[in-house]
């Protein structure tokens, strides 16, 4: 049996907040709907004292190399698309 996983962190920048509960607000909505949307695990792994600033986590399991890349790549393309945020940087590695 093979199995994939494929773990990616996506660091953002929120320009508008201006508090950690406006952070909290923005990326409890956008967690969500990419829960929602994709069947992933996501979550806040990084930065999460800084009001402008976060990384999260994100990772699926498939039987499928190619599966999982498309999944994850249309998780950052998803992302991308909330004008609330901005992808500074994102990294994906394939287990």
């Amino acid at each position: 049996m093979k199995m994939v996983v494929g773990v990616c962190t996506i660091e953002l920048y929120i320009p508008m907040s201006g508090s950690l509960k406006g952070k909290r607000q923005v990326l409890q909505s956008i967690k969500s709907k990419i829960k929602n949307k994709f069947n992933v695990a996501i979550a806040e792994v990084g930065e999460q004292d800084l009001w402008q600033k976060a990384i999260l986590g994100v990772t699926t399991v498939a039987n499928d190399r190619s599966f999982v890349n498309e999944v994850m790549d249309k998780v950052i393309g998803f992302v991308s698309s909330f004008p609330e945020v901005q992808i500074v940087h994102h990294q994906l590695e394939l287990i």
